[in-house]
């Protein structure tokens, strides 16, 4: 219950007393290795796009919240982002925020890429949390790439480091086997009531979410060629009488050799990426949208000492 007042706090009001009707909420935290597909998973399950999904490590850098409503059951899943050995003060910051997270979920999902296996972060993820005492659910994703004897084997080796209450074998691509999680999760949820309205399918704003599909964009076009630690602003949402939206977006960069790759020759990588990113905000906002991008250097960024408010994080953390 103390959780659910906490929820309250931000300003999310109840709309079904418990005392009316048994109604189950609480936070599911995704948590794994970079790129196990944390955000495809929470996508799926949601049956909408709530968090963006690119091959660029530490694309998910807030807590996005992807609400699942079945019968009187609400379900929050909380995308984090990838836990892996942090080095720069961003990485530090976003990699505390997910243990922080954790520790104020009812359950815990641990995401566990079938081809990569327990190598790396994913070996030292299970060490950790075999000393939370919460409901752990180990889900093993990408079951198409592998031969069903080494996922029989992924999961033995699972849970000799820690114990699970149940192992979902799953494709969050295609969703294979997603939906079987929520009957088993819905044992574990307090009851309580709903702590978001029934419509809303995330805490994530549709001015975020611009923000965040543009900076989708920029990785899927430029791959390699563009560090992850390019941001974006929204830095005017203006609604007009025709009923279309004008968005006005800075895209942040670190140094000037990757302003001149981003723009690209006369202007066609940038053009491309406003283009991709329009048409995609046309379609989840049902509307037309004018998006305009300016792109700036801000040095050194992600070594910035002062909270950073847009992501919903702080360096001082």
């Amino acid at each position: 219950m103390d959780k659910a007042r906490g929820w309250y706090n931000t300003g999310t009001q109840c709309l079904t007393s418990s005392k009316e009707i048994k109604t189950r909420a609480g936070l599911i935290t995704l948590i794994g290795a970079p790129n196990v597909g944390k955000s495809t998973l929470l996508n799926q399950l949601v049956g909408a796009k709530v968090s963006i999904v690119t091959h660029k490590v530490q694309t998910t850098r807030r807590r996005v919240h992807g609400i699942v409503i079945c019968n009187n059951d609400q379900f929050i899943f909380v995308d984090t982002p990838g836990i892996f050995e942090s080095r720069r003060p961003l990485d530090h910051v976003m990699v505390n925020k997910t243990w922080r997270q954790i520790k104020n979920s009812d359950v815990v999902c641990l995401v566990i890429d079938s081809a990569k296996g327990l190598k790396g972060e994913s070996e030292v993820i299970l060490r950790k949390i075999s000393c939370i005492k919460l409901p752990k659910i180990l889900l093993i994703n990408k079951i198409d790439r592998v031969k069903r004897e080494k996922l029989f084997q992924l999961v033995i080796n699972a849970n000799e480091y820690t114990y699970f209450d149940n192992t979902f074998m799953i494709s969050a691509l295609n969703g294979d086997g997603c939906k079987d999680i929520l009957n088993h999760i819905r044992n574990f949820l307090p009851v309580v009531p709903w702590l978001y309205p029934p419509n809303q399918v995330s805490n994530v704003s549709q001015r975020m979410l611009s923000s965040e599909i543009t900076r989708e964009k920029l990785y899927l076009c430029l791959h390699q060629e563009l560090p992850y630690s390019a941001r974006v602003e929204v830095e005017c949402w203006e609604e007009k009488i025709d009923g279309s939206l004008k968005i006005d977006q800075t895209i942040y960069i670190e140094r000037l050799s990757q302003k001149r790759i981003l723009i690209g020759n006369k202007g066609k990588t940038i053009k491309r990426i406003s283009s991709m990113a329009r048409k995609e905000l046309s379609e989840l906002l049902k509307r037309q949208v004018h998006l305009f991008l300016l792109v700036k250097v801000r040095e050194r960024w992600v070594d910035n000492s002062e909270p950073d408010p847009e992501m919903g994080l702080s360096f001082l953390d």
